[in-house]
C-alpha cells in the first residue's frame, strides 16, 4: 500500500503570519489536529498541531503571537509514492501523528494522519465533535 492511498488530500494550510489564536480557531472549526504552514509554492515551512497549541497555553505565550514564532519548523515529510511501511516507520520513530505528503518537487499534496490510518486500516471511524 502506498502513502497516496491513505493520505487526506484536502489539507488545511495557512501562512506563518497568522496568530496562535487564529490557528486554534481553525483547528477547532475544521475539526483537525494540525495546520500545515506553506509558502506561495505550497512548500512546507512548518506545522502547528494541537500539541503546539497546548504547549503555547502552558507556557502562557500570548494568543496574538505570530505562528512563525511557535510552529515546528523541522517538518518531516514523505513522498506520495512512498510505502505505507515507510510512513509508519517515520511516524513511529519520530512520535508524530501528522505527516505531510509531498510530490517530486516537494510541494504539499496531502497529509497522512494517525486518525486517517485508524479509520482506513482498522475501521475505527473518526470522531468529529
Amino acid at each position: 500500500m502506498k502513502v497516496q492511498d491513505l493520505m487526506e488530500k484536502n489539507v488545511i494550510t495557512t501562512k506563518e503570519e497568522i496568530t496562535i489564536e487564529d490557528a486554534i480557531k481553525i483547528l477547532f472549526e475544521k475539526h483537525i489536529g494540525s495546520l500545515i504552514i506553506t509558502d506561495d509554492k505550497r512548500k512546507c515551512k512548518g506545522i502547528f498541531t494541537e500539541r503546539d497549541a497546548l504547549r503555547s497555553a502552558v507556557k502562557k505565550i500570548p494568543l496574538n503571537t505570530l505562528l512563525r514564532k511557535v510552529m515546528s519548523t523541522n517538518v518531516l515529510t514523505i513522498k506520495e509514492d512512498a510505502s505505507y511501511a515507510e510512513a509508519k516507520r517515520l511516524m513511529s520513530l519520530n512520535n508524530i501523528r501528522h505527516l505531510p505528503v509531498v510530490d517530486k518537487e516537494g510541494c504539499l499534496v496531502g497529509i497522512l494522519t494517525l486518525r486517517k490510518i485508524l479509520d482506513e486500516l482498522v475501521g475505527i471511524p473518526t470522531v468529529k465533535s
